[in-house]
């Protein structure tokens, strides 16, 4: 896609949560919400989603980009994908992802991400964005005590989150899940734990998650359209696209440094590792890892490891 809207700044990072910050993004840990009518989403032909390699004489690294809940609708799934996976010996995704993952994701919130005693995420807002917070949870059909307990950064992901599962978006049909069930009982590993992207998150200074959790709050009726957008971008395989919309809403270098380019240079690292070893690894992980400065890619480049474009 050549053309596409500008998002406000904040509003866009928000649409890139699927697509960038960390897979606790994935797990839904609070009642689900109301259901209403889904918006349907018309079936997409596509050449792919970008895939790159990095290879010497005897390893071959695989970077796919993913995205983490999408419509049943978004057939993504080619053979050149298909391909890389089967070839490979093991699937890294950014954390291990299995049966216990949802209990491991909830007993990790209720220590991080539960409110002290005697406070309430709504007792942190002033007045305006209390009324903000509060009309947004009408509009998805939820009390305004939803997420009382819990510290501003969870409730703003789960702002982020709700509405997309409302209209559309499902976690069963994102990337990760697919890939999985492809992978069978190939061995598999992880880039990260759920311990380290918790904190990510939970060591965001107050204001940082309150900005987040608002601005959330203000976009519960755009978010969809944002996220359609960035998808549309990623399943033809156009990075830059990609890279454009989702730059509209890294303007906080902090931030932005904490949920991407730090953990793209780990990664780019733990790549570089592993090329010291033979063998094909699949790497997966949120397509904005792999869009636009400083992506791994970069990182890479700058180790003096080449990747090339394979889709």
């Amino acid at each position: 896609m050549k053309n596409f809207t500008k998002f406000p700044t904040a509003a866009a990072a928000i649409a890139s949560l699927l697509l960038a910050t960390p897979a606790i993004a994935q797990q839904q840990t609070t009642p689900a919400p109301v259901p209403h009518t889904q918006v349907p989403v018309e079936e997409v032909e596509l050449d792919g989603p970008a895939l790159w390699k990095a290879a010497d004489e005897d390893t071959t690294v695989y970077l796919f980009g993913t995205v983490h809940a999408l419509p049943k609708e978004i057939k993504w799934m080619n053979n050149t994908l298909a391909e890389a996976l089967q070839s490979s010996e093991s699937l890294v995704t950014e954390i291990t992802m299995d049966d216990t993952m949802g209990l491991r994701m909830q007993k990790l919130v209720m220590e991080k991400g539960i409110m002290p005693n005697g406070k309430t995420v709504r007792s942190l807002l002033g007045a305006d964005q209390k009324a903000e917070y509060e009309g947004a949870l009408a509009k998805l059909n939820l009390p305004a005590s939803a997420f009382d307990q819990f510290e501003p950064w969870y409730a703003g992901m789960m702002m982020s989150m709700l509405p997309l599962l409302q209209q559309g978006y499902s976690l069963e049909t994102g990337v990760e899940k697919v890939l999985l069930g492809e992978a069978g009982t190939m061995r598999r590993s992880s880039l990260e734990t759920l311990e380290f992207q918790i904190g990510l998150f939970d060591e965001l200074p107050e204001e940082s998650q309150i900005a987040f959790l608002i601005e959330a709050s203000r976009n519960v009726d755009n978010i969809k359209g944002q996220l359609d957008a960035m998808v549309a971008e990623w399943v033809e395989g156009d990075a830059d696209g990609l890279a454009e919309l989702m730059n509209e809403g890294l303007s906080d270098e902090a931030l932005a440094d904490q949920l991407l380019y730090m953990r793209n240079r780990n990664w780019a690292n733990w790549i570089k590792g592993r090329m010291e070893a033979p063998g094909t690894v699949f790497i997966a992980v949120g397509a904005g890892h792999l869009a636009g400065d400083e992506s791994v890619q970069d990182a890479l480049e700058v180790l003096g490891v080449k990747t090339t474009r394979v889709q």
